[in-house]
């Protein structure tokens, strides 16, 4: 905090990027880092798409886009197994999208459609599906999932399983008091646990420098006496390494990992956010430093794809996703006596929202 006069200002130089690094192939394939590619761009399309929808009125309440935080998602969700237990936050598409559900899954989610995953009682990300996505569905309460996860790694471990558990926490919700007692109770227990904290600068308004003391959240890892790692969130594979390091860890009966992803959501909190509250070049430095851009100059740089394939790749994706959002607002809304069903685990509602 800095004074002039009787006037505070808050200090944000740490919030600016550095220069970036190159960024590395942990030892992907061709085949993988395409697959990689297209999860980062069809996120990124999905998402460009429901804040249109949003902006139409066809989406009630709100959406919270992750634009500038892809690489987090993608990275994080790609590095794991299919069967390691995994709980979005509710910017987490692009991790949802890695584990098989489709964009016409999502939209039928946010336009509270019937046939959508909660069968229109909500319309954003509050779903899962542990059978066949090992999904855990976001809870709005910040930092609730830790306890969850924790809870899950627990129980991969009783059965004698070498699952991993992971979720993501914003760097605001790492003051609520169920980060401390879900994170703590796993390095206790030496859980294998991954905690991703996707620190990009701001919790809503509030910039970082006002929330905590530290540089890094990766200091927080010490405390609780278990491994921390800091990468460039903006970096898809640093992320992904980063990821299979924790996750080795945690199999090999190492504990949790507190993984902090260093990026900036280029938009505000919600839709109805401006962020008229960030300097313009805060943003316009992090706008250098877009996940995707950088992932595709890394992929012509190393000859894997030309600049032509990535602009049909891109207008095919985005084919695909408007059918999908036409299909789905032209599917039925529920009926009002389909809000009972559900509600309590009673017969006869077992039928999955995936079609068969």
């Amino acid at each position: 905090m800095k004074r002039s006069g009787a006037k505070a200002t808050i200090d944000l130089a740490g919030l600016y990027p550095g220069p970036a690094r190159p960024i590395a192939n942990p030892g992907l394939t061709r085949d993988q880092l395409l697959e990689i590619h297209r999860l980062l761009r069809l996120n990124r399309i999905v998402e460009d798409k429901l804040s249109a929808l949003y902006r139409q009125g066809h989406i009630t309440g709100g959406f919270f886009s992750s634009l500038g935080q892809e690489a987090i998602s993608v990275g994080t969700a790609f590095a794991l197994r299919p069967d390691d237990p995994l709980a979005p936050m509710i910017r987490n598409i692009g991790s949802v999208l890695a584990r098989g559900v489709t964009p016409g899954d999502l939209f039928l989610q946010y336009l509270a459609r019937r046939d959508g995953p909660t069968r229109g009682r909500d319309g954003t990300l509050h779903f899962g599906n542990v059978e066949r996505f090992a999904l855990i569905g976001p809870i709005s309460h910040l930092g609730t999932l830790i306890p969850v996860m924790a809870g899950a790694a627990l129980a991969a471990r009783m059965r004698g399983e070498d699952r991993v558990a992971l979720t993501y926490i914003g760097d605001g919700g790492t003051s609520t008091g169920d980060f401390h007692e879900g994170f703590n109770l796993a390095a206790v227990l030496r859980l294998p646990l991954i905690l991703v904290v996707e620190n990009n600068g701001y919790a809503y308004s509030t910039p970082l420098p006002r929330q905590v003391a530290i540089a890094s959240f990766a200091e927080k890892g010490p405390a609780y006496g278990v491994a921390a790692e800091s990468v460039d969130g903006t970096d898809v594979l640093a992320v992904y390494a980063a990821t299979r390091r924790a996750a080795d860890r945690g199999r090999r009966g190492e504990g949790p990992t507190l993984l902090e992803c260093r990026a900036f959501r280029m938009k505000g909190h919600a839709e109805h956010d401006d962020m008229r509250y960030v300097p313009k070049d805060l943003i316009e430095a992090w706008k250098n430093r877009d996940p995707i851009d950088r992932f595709e100059a890394f992929l012509v740089a190393e000859g894997h794809l030309r600049r032509a394939d990535l602009e049909t790749a891109a207008a095919t994706l985005s084919r695909g996703v408007d059918a999908a959002a036409e299909t789905a607002l032209a599917a039925p809304l529920p009926e009002p006596h389909e809000a009972l069903g559900g509600v309590l685990c009673e017969p006869g509602f077992e039928k999955p929202w995936w079609p068969a």
